[in-house]
């Protein structure tokens, strides 16, 4: 059963989850809670019950959220690992069933596991659906009013709360004009993408391209494919512009 206050919503997970420090299991849970604290995606909750409390230490840290209620914070030793304040807990929140459950710092952690799947980034949201469909539709990129890529060969990849992304094969993008940049994003539905500059009269314009080059099973379809942000370049589906959305990627 889902229940929100606010705009923190809390529902039941299904998945097995755990979560490691220094080489040593923090907590493993078959009963996470998913807490969307924030729109895009949900955080992992674990029972008290089990954590490993005798890793965490009890800090002098607090913080408030009016959603949440106050924050207790501890700090979680793994091996030879110790991470500061990276665990919390709301004893009194006002979202009753969250008084008993611990939410650790993802970042701060050395590894999530779904099941035995490692995850990445965050917690797969259960309402995200990524669906990828070969194309024969003609797919123009334009940066500065140079075409970049054209291609009839695209995979259309369709992400809930996201548009359209167009991936093309590099046979059909002018890789002279691309530069690869250092920059390395992660997405946990898709795997580790590269990036790439694109080459302007005006200079080089950073990150507008990206590629996973060893994606995720489920999305194996788009391996070795490139990307364009469409918040950030001009781009043609069949001859017809496509209106730049508006997103977090702007």
């Amino acid at each position: 059963m889902t229940k929100s206050r606010g705009r923190v919503r809390v529902e039941p997970g299904t998945k097995r989850v755990r979560t490691f420090l220094g080489g040593e299991l923090i907590a493993d849970t078959q009963a996470p809670k998913l807490v969307w604290e924030v729109p895009y995606y949900p955080a992992y909750y674990f029972p008290v019950g089990d954590v490993r409390m005798e890793l965490l230490r009890a800090t002098k840290t607090t913080s408030h959220s009016p959603s949440r209620g106050d924050a207790r914070y501890f700090t979680v030793t793994g091996g030879n690992k110790e991470a500061v304040d990276a665990a919390w807990q709301y004893p009194d929140s006002p979202i009753v069933e969250l008084a008993e459950l611990i939410r650790f710092d993802w970042d701060a952690m050395d590894g999530w596991f779904e099941e035995d799947e490692e995850v990445f980034v965050h917690p797969r949201d259960p309402y995200t659906r990524v669906d990828i469909l070969a194309s024969s539709r003609r797919v123009r990129v334009e940066v500065d009013g140079v075409t970049v890529a054209d291609s009839h060969q695209a995979r259309l990849l369709f992400e809930t709360g996201l548009p359209t992304r167009y991936y093309v094969p590099k046979t059909d993008v002018r890789m002279d004009l691309l530069s690869a940049t250092d920059t390395v994003t992660q997405c946990p539905y898709k795997g580790t993408a590269e990036t790439w500059a694109v080459s302007t009269a005006d200079g080089l314009t950073g990150d507008l391209v990206w590629s996973y080059r060893a994606p995720v099973a489920e999305s194996a379809k788009i391996a070795g494919l490139m990307c364009f942000y469409n918040e950030k370049v001009d781009i043609y589906l069949d001859g017809e512009p496509i209106e730049r959305p508006k997103t977090k990627f702007s």
